[in-house]
């Protein structure tokens, strides 16, 4: 009979293992039951009670962010470039955000059109990409195909910005131009976290931004807007759902995470500083977010093998969060589709499920 060689040790190794997932476990729950108590969130009976505690809510979520400079009533915006492409005309633009930072962007505008057209607000990733930004649009570095190009061409007017620290923004932090192709958050967060406010809070800040002019273009209407985006793109997605309603669906690839359940599989190292907002898990976790986008659709699409979204915690989510669509009747509206064996990636599958899905909803 043939023997399976280094069997023995394979079956040492897993145990290994399952003692180091423990350790992790039991060293986590140490951290938080000296901790305060992470509020449980559920669904009230009545639609009338939350909406009343929403609002309450989104309150509560912006104290979070901290104390922001006011964002400007209508971004006073400048066209950079504009060139005629591949059944799209391409815009570069920049804005001044009212915070000492200038906010570069890119707007593509389907060549055809006969109507008001979708709009949408894509949201790039991190990927430790500091030089990419907003050019991801154009590119396959996160994206199986560009999907800049991509959505413009299907009729979609698509917008873009550089996040704080990324594209044209990289080295130009309070760090300065030493921090050129590195991680310029770090610097960033200290110096807004001594303001009283968050990186996130800030990147997020932009955003809104970038969809006030995009439903301000006369090329648009605004009351069929998508965001969508990957990793850090895909939070900025559900945040920006959250604390705005004129985005009327979106798409999240990736980092559906529940934070205390990243804390239990020892998963805080999966995400950048930037990402943390202070006193929040005093509040609420991450379900009560999400719970805010309802009843507008949302499609999540996350690897089970995804370190910085544990599987357990997406189906916390799904739980908590599913109710509050159905005080709507739009259960089926919330979709959450788990990957088997599939890391922090973007699959071709799920870029299809992308189109179909923005064209459901914004058509």
């Amino acid at each position: 009979m043939q023997t399976v060689p280094n069997q023995p040790s394979a079956i040492g190794d897993s145990a290994a293992k399952l003692t180091a997932a423990d350790s992790v476990r039991v060293q986590a729950e140490s951290w938080l039951s000296m901790a305060p108590a992470i509020p449980e969130f559920a669904a009230p009976v009545k639609r009338e009670i939350w909406e009343q505690r929403r609002a309450g809510m989104r309150r509560e979520l912006w104290q979070l962010l901290g104390s922001m400079p006011p964002r400007p009533k209508k971004p006073i915006v400048r066209t950079l470039s504009h060139e005629e492409r591949d059944g799209y005309t391409l815009e570069k633009f920049e804005f001044d955000n009212g915070a000492g930072a200038t906010v570069p962007g890119y707007l593509l505008v389907p060549l055809i059109r006969r109507e008001k057209l979708p709009g949408i607000l894509y949201c790039h990733w991190h990927g430790g990409q500091y030089d990419v930004g907003k050019e991801e649009l154009f590119g396959t570095n996160a994206v199986p195909a560009p999907p800049g190009p991509t959505l413009a061409r299907r009729g979609y007017v698509v917008l873009a910005i550089d996040s704080y620290c990324f594209g044209e923004r990289n080295g130009k932090g309070p760090g300065g131009p030493d921090e050129t192709g590195q991680a310029g958050e770090l610097t960033a967060s200290k110096f807004n976290l001594w303001l009283g406010r968050t990186l996130w809070g800030m990147i997020v800040r932009d955003d809104l931004m970038a969809l006030d002019y995009l439903v301000s273009r006369p090329e648009v209407d605004p009351q069929r807007i998508g965001v969508t985006g990957i990793s850090m793109g895909a939070t900025r997605t559900w945040w920006i759902m959250a604390l705005d309603d004129r985005p009327s669906t979106g798409v999240a690839v990736a980092c559906l995470t529940r934070y205390r359940n990243l804390i239990e599989h020892g998963g805080l190292k999966y995400h950048g500083i930037y990402y943390y907002v202070p006193g929040f898990l005093n509040h609420f976790d991450t379900e009560a977010v999400i719970a805010l986008a309802a009843p507008r659709p949302l499609l999540f699409m996350t690897g089970d093998q995804d370190g910085g979204s544990p599987v357990d915690g997406i189906r916390s989510i799904e739980a908590s969060v599913r109710p509050v669509y159905g005080l709507y009747g739009k259960e089926t509206d919330l979709i959450s589709v788990i990957y088997p064996g599939i890391g922090h990636i973007y699959l071709p599958e799920m870029w299809e499920k992308t189109l179909q899905w923005m064209d459901r909803h914004l058509k």
